[in-house]
């Protein structure tokens, strides 16, 4: 099967358990980025502003993820913790309501990042 070529694309290859919680996700993003674009990279939708993806998200029968969780920052530390995933990875089980509100600033956290790699902010210091 080939990559998608559109966001629509690629939402329809998502399980139909999934596809709601997605679409949250999506909107929980375009809500805390309203100047991101939305796009397809590494075959999967994101979001992207100053040019660069700062999210990613994706779809499947039991859970969905976002791409990259700041597992390592201590601020999310514990919250994430409560979730499966990988290293830069976090999966929201479908079974459980999601945690919206730490999407919200997962997406703030990142946004950030994202701004200091484009030189737009200063490196906040520890």
């Amino acid at each position: 099967m080939s990559k998608p070529a559109t966001i629509e694309e690629y939402l329809a290859t998502i399980p139909a358990e999934a596809i709601e919680a997605v679409n949250k996700i999506r909107q929980v993003i375009q809500k805390a980025a309203p100047n991101a674009e939305e796009g397809l990279s590494y075959g999967i939708g994101g979001f992207k502003q100053n040019g660069r993806y700062f999210i990613y998200y994706s779809g499947y029968k039991k859970h969905t993820s976002i791409y990259p969780a700041p597992r390592g920052h201590e601020d999310f530390e514990e919250e994430l913790s409560n979730y499966k995933g990988g290293k830069g990875t976090v999966q929201f089980p479908l079974d459980k309501s999601l945690p919206t509100a730490l999407i919200k600033r997962i997406i703030l956290f990142r946004l950030r990042e994202n701004e200091e790699k484009a030189g737009l902010i200063k490196k906040k210091k520890s």
